[in-house]
C-alpha cells in the first residue's frame, strides 16, 4: 500500500508545481480567472528569488514564478498560517515582478499582466462566504472596466467543499488534491486518477519517492508549522487581553464598545506581530536560513538579521 506526503508541505508543492511544466500549467489555468481564449499553453520557470539591482532594497522569494509564451508572469505561493501583513507581501512581489519586466529605455506597451496565485491553508475572511478572492484594479462604478496588470488571486482552503461547487471542474480537482491527500490518505479516489495530471501530481507525493533528507526536511517543516501556531495563539490571546483591558479603560471615557473594540484591533495586531518575531527566532534555533525565514512570516529581512539566536 502507497504512502503519500501532504502536497500542501513547502517541498512537496514546490516539487509537483516547481519541476513539472505540465502540472503547473493544468493548476494554473483551472484556477486563475483565464478566459478560455487566453489559456496558459506554455510556460518556463523563473527564479523563485527575486533579488533586488539595489542591494538596500527588499529581497524575496516566491514558491513558483513562471512566464508563459506570451510574456505573462504567474507567482505561486502556498500559505500554512495567515497574517495581515501576508497580503502586503503578495501584492510587493506582484508589483515587483510586473516593474522588472522593462529594461530601460522599454516601450510601456510591452507589460504583460502579472497573476499571484495564493493558496491559504487559513481562513482569513470569515465574513466572506466564499473561498475565492480575486483582486483587480478595477473602476468602481462601472466593474467592468479593468486596468490590466496585477491580478491577485487567493484561496481559503479550510472554506472549499467540492460538494457545493459544480462549475469549474479541474479547480475542483486541484482543490481536492490539495485538501484530500495527505499522510493519512490510504485509498486515492477514482475520480482524481482518471485525470492525467492530477495523477501525476499524486505519484509524486509517494513517500518512496523521498530521499531520507527530505522526508526528515518534510518533518522539520511541520514542526515549524506547528511551532508557529503555537506561538501565533499565544500571543494572540496576550495580544487580545490587553486590548481587552485597554479597551475597557478607555471605553469609560469613549464609549465603551468603540473602546473595546479598538482595543481589541489594536491587541490582536500587537499579538500577531509578537507571533511573527517568536516564531522567526524559533526558526533560526531550528537552523532554518534568515531568507526562508523571511519567506515563512512576512518578515523583512532587516529584522530577521536583528534577531539573536
Amino acid at each position: 500500500m502507497a504512502k503519500y506526503l501532504d502536497p500542501k508541505a513547502d517541498l512537496t508543492f514546490k516539487k509537483v508545481f516547481g519541476e513539472h511544466k505540465d502540472l503547473v500549467i493544468s493548476f494554473l489555468n483551472a484556477m486563475l480567472p483565464l478566459d478560455e481564449d487566453s489559456l496558459i499553453q506554455e510556460i518556463e520557470y523563473l527564479s523563485p528569488e527575486m533579488v533586488p539591482e539595489n542591494p538596500a532594497r527588499k529581497y524575496s522569494i516566491v514558491d513558483v514564478r513562471c512566464a508563459d509564451a506570451m510574456g505573462r508572469q504567474f507567482i505561486v505561493e502556498m500559505q500554512m498560517i495567515w497574517s495581515p501583513e501576508f497580503k502586503n507581501r503578495v501584492l510587493f512581489n506582484a508589483s515587483k515582478a510586473y516593474v522588472r519586466q522593462l529594461g530601460k529605455g522599454e516601450d510601456y506597451e510591452l507589460l504583460q499582466p502579472v497573476y499571484s496565485l495564493n493558496l491559504v491553508n487559513d481562513v482569513f475572511e470569515p465574513d466572506i462566504k466564499g473561498y475565492y478572492h480575486h483582486y483587480s484594479m478595477v473602476h468602481l462604478e462601472h466593474t467592468d472596466k479593468v486596468i490590466e496588470g496585477l491580478h491577485l488571486v487567493f484561496i481559503e482552503l479550510p472554506k472549499f467543499r467540492p460538494h457545493t461547487y459544480n462549475e469549474k471542474k479541474m479547480q475542483v480537482l486541484w482543490l481536492r488534491y490539495l485538501t484530500e491527500i495527505d499522510e493519512a490518505t490510504t485509498e486515492v479516489p477514482d475520480d482524481l486518477l482518471e485525470i492525467p495530471q492530477v495523477k501525476k501530481a499524486i505519484d509524486v507525493l509517494k513517500e518512496s519517492a523521498f530521499t531520507t533528507e527530505e522526508l526528515a526536511g518534510y518533518q522539520k517543516f511541520w514542526d515549524m508549522v506547528s511551532t508557529e501556531k503555537t506561538y501565533f495563539s499565544s500571543a494572540e490571546r496576550r495580544g487580545l487581553a490587553k486590548g481587552r483591558a485597554e479597551g475597557r479603560a478607555e471605553g469609560r471615557a469613549e464609549g465603551r464598545a468603540e473602546g473595546w473594540a479598538k482595543g481589541r484591533v489594536e491587541g490582536r495586531a500587537e499579538g500577531r506581530a509578537e507571533a511573527m518575531l517568536e516564531t522567526a527566532k524559533k526558526m533560526l534555533a531550528m537552523g532554518l536560513d534568515r531568507a526562508t525565514v523571511a519567506q515563512v512570516t512576512g518578515l523583512d529581512m532587516e529584522q530577521i538579521r536583528q534577531i539573536d539566536v
